[in-house]
């Protein structure tokens, strides 16, 4: 469809310069000056009538593609949320039945994963939200979101140790993009301590400090962290683009952004809320 569109914007656009500027020329070599104004600002409407039929072709079928697919993800993620919710109610219903330990362990799992699809139904769901421009803004209690994301991340990382040191924080922010910058932070900081399974998070005086024992991160390194696709260590699963996304929401919502780390010594991240 595009490759079309795009033979189809180059023939008129090359054909509609060929003709003005053929005429163009005409009129400067033949025309009495009085005339050449009135077909000069004749030929100029036509350029800019010309401009607005190239964007119309340009960008039409680029906005139905686009409409076409917000409407299938729409009706995609509510097509989702009924075997999700089926599976959470199953899964509650069965282990007030169950009492042997291994059968309990399996649904714990299947509980986790049923988990982790719905968190990423929220996060497409907030996709298509920000693709359409919506502001996203609620007020809840950091503390709180960080209790919820820290349950749900000690479900997939049973082996790591999580030390929490909170205070209520009441905020009005993208509490589900929030929500992905804490995630992103935390996994971050398991994936680069596998030798340590130990992270801190505090929060104080509307401050927010997570920090892991892990490998740490040079000097030189820190300067290119948060740029996309950027990755210190390509053995590691991952695209690169979870810190620039986390750099990105902070400077949006005015957040204040700091790192600090030793090579060897493991890495903290600071967010500062005290100007958003």
């Amino acid at each position: 469809m595009f490759y079309n569109l795009r033979r189809y914007i180059f023939l008129y656009y090359f054909i509609t310069v060929i003709i003005f500027g053929g005429g163009f020329s005409y009129v400067k070599d033949t025309a009495k000056p009085v005339d050449a104004y009135i077909i000069i600002t004749v030929f100029l409407i036509l350029v800019v009538i010309s401009g607005i039929i190239i964007s119309k072709l340009a960008i039409e079928p680029l906005e139905e593609y686009v409409t076409n697919l917000e409407e299938l993800s729409r009706d995609t993620l509510h097509e989702l949320n009924l075997p999700i919710a089926t599976i959470k109610t199953n899964v509650d219903m069965i282990e007030k039945k169950l009492s042997d330990e291994k059968s309990l362990k399996r649904l714990s799992r299947i509980k986790t994963a049923c988990n982790m699809l719905t968190q990423r139904y929220n996060e497409l769901d907030y996709m298509i939200k920000r693709q359409t421009k919506r502001e996203i803004i609620e007020r809840f209690d950091l503390k709180e979101l960080i209790d919820e994301r820290v349950e749900f991340l000690r479900n997939i990382y049973v082996e790591v140790e999580f030390t929490k040191d909170l205070e209520n924080f009441i905020i009005n922010m993208d509490k589900i993009g929030l929500s992905k910058v804490i995630d992103n932070i935390i996994d971050n900081g398991v994936k680069y301590s596998q030798n340590a399974n130990k992270i801190d998070i505090t929060l104080k005086n509307k401050v927010l400090r997570i920090k892991d024992y892990g490998i740490g991160i040079d000097e030189v390194v820190l300067l290119r962290i948060f740029d996309r696709y950027y990755q210190n260590d390509d053995s590691m699963p991952g695209f690169g683009i979870g810190l620039s996304m986390v750099k990105r929401f902070c400077d949006t919502h005015r957040i204040k952004l700091n790192i600090e780390s030793k090579k060897g010594s493991g890495t903290t991240i600071f967010l500062d809320f005290k100007g958003s």
